[in-house]
């Protein structure tokens, strides 16, 4: 598995993003059952930097948490056999890796939400990161059910590596 992650936000936080991603990114991988090796891109901004992306890509002109952008359309929720149609078209042809795709998260939102959740920081970063694999791994929650659903996921994700609500 590769992550590849590059912070370009001038915001200060002391976490080890890298680590918590290899962790969050591993157990959402074992969730939903993905046969492959992954490579995942996560680029840390600031809310100017995503908004501009929120604009571009979902005509929304505000900052958000995170943005996932998927390289599979798949036909069902985590069904990666649709890779296998088209090879060179999902994996990477030095690693073979499956390129998952990537993920944008704003540190100023992050560390906002955390202490408006009342949890750390770190807590709130691992969550970010869990909610984005599951919509690279084809979920998504434009109907309530599918909401339930994926926060469902999500606290089950960060529940089996021990990311509670009240981690340091």
């Amino acid at each position: 598995m590769t992550i590849l992650l590059e912070n370009e936000a001038e915001v200060s936080c002391d976490l080890e993003f890298h680590k918590i991603a290899e962790q969050v990114v591993l157990a959402s991988l074992d969730y939903v059952k993905c046969p492959y090796e992954c490579q995942i891109n996560v680029l840390l901004t600031d809310n100017a930097g995503i908004q501009v992306m929120n604009q571009s890509m979902r005509g929304i002109d505000a900052p958000t948490d995170v943005l996932s952008f998927p390289m599979i359309d798949f036909e069902k929720e985590a069904e990666f056999s649709i890779v296998e149609e088209n090879p060179a078209a999902y994996f990477d042809a030095e690693s073979g890796e499956l390129l998952l795709g990537d993920i944008m998260i704003s540190l100023e939102r992050m560390m906002s939400q955390a202490k408006e959740y009342n949890h750390s920081i770190k807590r709130e970063f691992a969550f970010l990161i869990a909610h984005s694999m599951l919509h690279l791994s084809g979920y998504d929650h434009m109907e309530e059910e599918e909401r339930i659903r994926m926060e469902d996921m999500q606290e089950a994700i960060l529940q089996s590596i021990g990311y509670t609500r009240d981690i340091e």
